[in-house]
């Protein structure tokens, strides 16, 4: 992310809102608060579909908000920076590819505020696998950017065959950003785990620690403590900190 983003955003006052809802699971998939909704971003262009109403109830201000780490380790910063390397076929220099379940649709439009040019795809119940084929089908495309960002791990338990499965189908991109989950299911600290080992394995990758971040915050998401209000402050630290690795 660019110093001036970091800097403005580390300057907003934060706020907490929660909304009644269920939560994300292999079985029926329930989101809080309703997330009916996909979206994709390409090049400032967005296109969602959302929620006719929400039922919101007001909750008192967080008095401990935490602003994100937005400097990367070295080695890590701007595509525009080096020591990238080359994009392999497929994989487009110079762009960033975003995919994720319904949890990164909260926090889609301040990504894409903070990376402009992100190509974002979003969809409520999207598996980890299903994820694979989506990037899959867009590296058959050309159409992957040299950067991919991967929010997934909300609605099942991810295994290190899969996460490797996932680094052969991005072996040509410049560098892999993975997003850790914040969700109450049995499988959080697993998938936390392999993908800390997994990147920990992989040189071109990276990991975002939103779960701690959203630990430290509870009142940035809803009160099951997976999803956040769209746009609201937990969405735009969270982009803030995706943003950063990009």
């Amino acid at each position: 992310m660019r110093a001036s983003a970091a800097a403005a955003f580390c300057a907003m006052v934060l706020g907490a809102a929660s909304c009644g809802g269920g939560l994300p699971g292999a079985a029926g998939h329930a989101h809080d608060p309703p997330h009916h909704l996909s979206a994709t971003q390409h090049r400032g262009t967005t296109t969602t579909s959302r929620p006719s109403s929400t039922t919101t109830t007001a909750a008192p201000p967080s008095t401990t908000a935490v602003p994100p780490t937005t400097s990367a380790p070295p080695g890590h910063g701007p595509i525009t920076e080096p020591p990238l390397p080359p994009p392999g076929a497929g994989f487009a220099a110079d762009q960033v590819t975003a995919i994720g379940d319904s949890v990164m649709i909260d926090y889609a439009g301040a990504l894409e505020n903070d990376v402009p040019g992100i190509h974002v795809t979003a969809v409520v119940s999207r598996w980890w696998t299903t994820g694979e084929a989506a990037l899959r089908q867009l590296e058959s495309e050309n159409a992957l950017g040299a950067v991919v960002i991967v929010g997934l791990g909300t609605n099942g338990p991810v295994t290190a065959a899969q996460f490797d499965a996932m680094m052969s189908v991005l072996s040509g991109a410049s560098r892999v950003v993975f997003v850790n989950v914040r969700v109450d299911r049995t499988w959080q600290d697993s998938t936390n785990a392999v993908l800390a080992q997994g990147v920990a394995g992989s040189p071109r990758a990276f990991l975002v620690d939103w779960y701690s971040l959203a630990v430290q915050n509870p009142g940035w998401l809803y009160p099951t403590q997976t999803h956040l209000p769209i746009d609201g402050p937990g969405a735009q630290a969270l982009a803030a900190l995706v943003a950063g690795a990009a």
